[in-house]
This record gives structure tokens, C-alpha cells and sequence, in this order.
């Protein structure tokens, strides 16, 4: 090997050896710090891609899982109504029969017995009516309202959309919406009234059928959904996290490496002293 002082390639290789392995050294450090595989787009471009698509699916997804969640409680709200409706009701059949026979003396005139039974099924009616129009749910009217459909998506587009229309099981209501407009201060009157009772009974109950099954309905769109986050945040750590073992062992390698690296700078360096003792 000829002696130069011009140039030390030794030095200069040891040097770009030694900025490789601070960069790979940095790498693994930022790798460890953060648990994640990916900290730039440089680190993988299309892994960065893949995984924050899946991120913002994951993201969709969740926010969709509350929102059924909550169209669950907004059905729960409803039916828990529905059903002191139709406790009202039950009441009313109580006093409708009652009125219907001839048994009961008076003709409906403030004081008598007709009277007084047809008083507390206007107030059955009137309390129907605060039922219907007061129950709200986040500060939305329940029956009647604004609420009409729950909306869920994957974040993928209309594709993977689903809006749910819970408006058949929330329609306005009330006493007349419910065919309940009579009277009970007369037998005849009572008995027709009886009918509709009946009748707004079983519309009752066909209204709480159609919110459990969209509660149900719901319910299995969340377990989907959950499931499928489940799914893809798998697939997106796959992607995005570190392997810790891994990077650890990089560490101690690339530690190594540098300590000799410079090791090596200094040697290479110092080689370069030996045409001074051409001089003595």
C-alpha cells in the first residue's frame, strides 16, 4: 500500500460507513420510542398507504357503532313510552267496560258516576297526548321528530353505507292518531270507545314490535361492526407497528457497529502519522 497524504480513502470509507449506521441507528431508536414501523412516509410508502386507509376505515366504523348504539337508545326511549301508552290503555278498557253497562247510574252530567269515569279517561287521553309530544331523546322530539334514519358507514364510500329507517316505529301520536276521540258518558258510547281501545291497543303493539326488531336489527349491524374493527386494526398494526424484538436486537447491533465504527475513524485517521516518521 503506497503512503498519501492527499487523500485518507480509509477515513472517508469509515466515515460513510459510520453515517449509514447512525442512520439506521436513528431509525431503530425512532422505532422503539414510537412502536411503530412506519414514522415517515420514506420508512414505506405504500405500507403508510394501505395502513391509514385502513385507519380511517377502523375510525368510520366506530363512530358508526355509536351511532347504532344510539338509534338503539332512541328505540328503547320510544318503546319504554309505547309501553306506558299502553298501560293507559289497559286502564282505559277498565273504564270503558265499566261505563258500557247499565249498571252504572247517570247520563254523563257533571257529578254522576258516568261522569266521573269519562273525567279520568279524558285524562288518560290528554296524558297520551303529553306522551307523544314530549318524549325526546338528546333533546329531539322522539314521535314526529326530526329522527328518521341512522346512518352507518366503513368510511369506503356509498358502497359501504347503510341507513336504517326507524320513522315506521316513531310516526306521530296521540289520542286521535290512535282513533281515540269519544266519550264514555253514555253505555253506547262507551262501547264504541271500547272498539277503538282495543283497536289503538294493537296499534300499540305493532308499533313496539317494529322498534324491537330495528333494535335488534341494529344491534347485529354493531356486532358486525365491532368485528370488523376488530379485523382491521389487526391488519393495520400488521402493517404499521414495530416488531419490538426485532428492533431491540437492530439496537444492540447498531450500537455495536457505531462504537466500532468510530473505532475504526480514529484508526484510519491515525494512519496517516506514519509518514511522519519518514521525516526523522
Amino acid at each position: 500500500m503506497s503512503l498519501s497524504i492527499l487523500n485518507n480513502i480509509p477515513s472517508l470509507a469509515a466515515q460513510n460507513q459510520l453515517a449509514i449506521t447512525g442512520s439506521n441507528l436513528q431509525k431503530t431508536l425512532f422505532r422503539l420510542s414510537s412502536g411503530s414501523r412506519i414514522n415517515s412516509g420514506a420508512d414505506d410508502a405504500a405500507g403508510l398507504a394501505i395502513a391509514d386507509g385502513l385507519h380511517a376505515n377502523v375510525t368510520a366504523l366506530t363512530q358508526s357503532a355509536r351511532n347504532a348504539n344510539d338509534g338503539i337508545g332512541l328505540l328503547q326511549v320510544g318503546d319504554g313510552a309505547l309501553g306506558q301508552i299502553t298501560a293507559l290503555l289497559n286502564r282505559a278498557v277498565t273504564l270503558a267496560t265499566e261505563s258500557a253497562t247499565d249498571t252504572v247510574q247517570g247520563d254523563g252530567t257533571a257529578g254522576d258516576q258516568r261522569a266521573a269515569l269519562d273525567d279520568e279517561y279524558q285524562k288518560i287521553l290528554e296524558e297520551i297526548d303529553n306522551i307523544g309530544s314530549a318524549t325526546n331523546y338528546n333533546g329531539q322530539a322522539v314521535f314526529g321528530g326530526s329522527i328518521a334514519t341512522i346512518y352507518m358507514s366503513d368510511g369506503s364510500g356509498s358502497t359501504g353505507e347503510v341507513k336504517v329507517d326507524v320513522s315506521g316505529a316513531l310516526a306521530a301520536l296521540d289520542s286521535g292518531s290512535l282513533g281515540l276521540s269519544s266519550d264514555l258518558k253514555s253505555a253506547d258510547d262507551a262501547q264504541a270507545e271500547l272498539a277503538n281501545i282495543n283497536a289503538a291497543i294493537g296499534q300499540v303493539a305493532g308499533l313496539r314490535g317494529t322498534a324491537g326488531a330495528l333494535i335488534n336489527q341494529l344491534q347485529a349491524a354493531t356486532n358486525v361492526m365491532n368485528n370488523q374493527v376488530q379485523n382491521l386494526s389487526a391488519a393495520e398494526d400488521g402493517i404499521r407497528a414495530a416488531d419490538m424484538g426485532q428492533e431491540v436486537a437492530n439496537l444492540t447491533k447498531y450500537s455495536i457497529l457505531n462504537q466500532t465504527g468510530i473505532s475504526a475513524l480514529a484508526q484510519a485517521n491515525q494512519m496517516q502519522q506514519s509518514v511522519l516518521s519518514l521525516l526523522k
